[in-house]
C-alpha cells in the first residue's frame, strides 16, 4: 500500500468517527436542510450542554465537514459544501433510519421583519435570500477564491444588473474599497443574502421604484403592490409564504 492509499484510508476514518459520534451526527443532519444555526441552537438539537457542543462543533469543523461564519457577535455553522449533505444523505440511506432525518427549520423571527428589512444598507429577509439564490444560480455571481464571502460579477452578472436598473460602472467607482457583492449570513432566514455595494445598490434600486417602503421606528420594510409583482417577476412564481 503506497503513501497516497494510507493517508487516503487514515483520512476516511477520521471523518467517519467525526461523523459517528451521536450528539454530532445530529447536527450534521439537522444542517442538511440548508439553513445556518448557532452553536446554542445546535446544542438544543444535540441534547448537550453548551461547553460540550463547542467541542463537538470544533471537532467537526476540523474535519472539514462544517464551515463557521462570524457576523457580528454571532457565529453561524452550517455544513461545509453539498459533498457534505449528499454523503450524509447516503449514509441515511443505508442506516433506513427516520430520526435523524433532518428537522424543518422554523423562524420565530415576527413575519414582518421575516419578509423583508433593513440589515444596515441592504435589504435582509426572504425575498433577499431569494434574490441572492437566484444571482448564484444565473451565475450573475461566482465565489472570489481569495477573500471569503466575496463575490465577484460576472458579464451576465453585468448585463442582468444592468437591465435590473443598477448602474454597475458607477457603482464600481464610488465604492472602490468596499466589496461589491458578499454573502451576509441572514439571522432570521439563516441563509446568506446579498451584501456589499451592489446589495445596497438594489435596496436603493427598490426603494426608488417604491417597491419597498421602509416603516416608522422599525427596521422592517413592506412590499407595495407594484413591487411584489415586480419581484416575483424577477425572482419566479411562488413568493415567501
Amino acid at each position: 500500500m503506497d503513501d497516497k492509499q494510507r493517508f487516503a484510508d487514515a483520512a476516511l476514518a477520521e471523518i467517519a468517527l467525526s461523523m459517528g459520534e451521536p450528539a454530532r451526527a445530529k447536527m450534521l443532519c439537522c444542517l442538511m436542510d440548508g439553513h445556518a444555526r448557532t452553536a446554542t441552537e445546535l446544542a438544543a438539537v444535540a441534547e448537550v450542554a453548551a461547553s460540550t457542543a463547542s467541542v463537538h462543533l470544533q471537532r467537526l469543523l476540523s474535519s472539514g465537514l462544517l464551515q463557521c461564519q462570524a457576523q457580528g457577535r454571532h457565529r453561524y455553522f452550517r455544513l461545509a459544501d453539498p459533498e457534505v449533505a449528499g454523503a450524509l444523505e447516503a449514509l441515511l440511506v443505508l442506516a433506513g433510519r427516520t430520526a435523524l432525518k433532518p428537522r424543518a427549520f422554523e423562524p420565530s423571527t415576527p413575519k414582518g421583519l421575516r419578509e423583508a428589512r433593513r440589515c444596515y444598507d441592504h435589504m435582509a429577509g426572504e425575498w433577499a435570500v431569494r434574490l441572492h439564490d437566484l444571482a448564484l444560480a444565473q451565475q450573475w455571481l461566482t465565489e472570489d477564491r481569495v477573500r471569503p464571502r466575496a463575490y465577484r460579477l460576472s458579464e451576465k452578472g453585468v448585463a442582468a444588473f444592468t437591465e435590473l436598473g443598477v448602474d454597475v460602472a458607477q457603482l464600481r467607482a464610488v465604492n472602490s474599497r468596499r466589496l461589491l457583492a458578499c454573502a451576509c449570513m441572514d439571522w432570521s432566514v439563516r441563509r446568506p443574502h446579498l451584501g456589499g455595494a451592489l446589495g445596497a445598490a438594489c435596496l436603493q434600486l427598490f426603494l426608488q421604484r417604491r417597491w419597498v417602503e421602509g416603516e416608522l421606528d422599525s427596521r422592517a420594510l413592506r412590499l407595495t403592490a407594484r413591487g411584489r409583482t415586480a419581484l416575483l417577476g424577477l425572482l419566479g412564481a411562488a413568493g415567501p409564504d
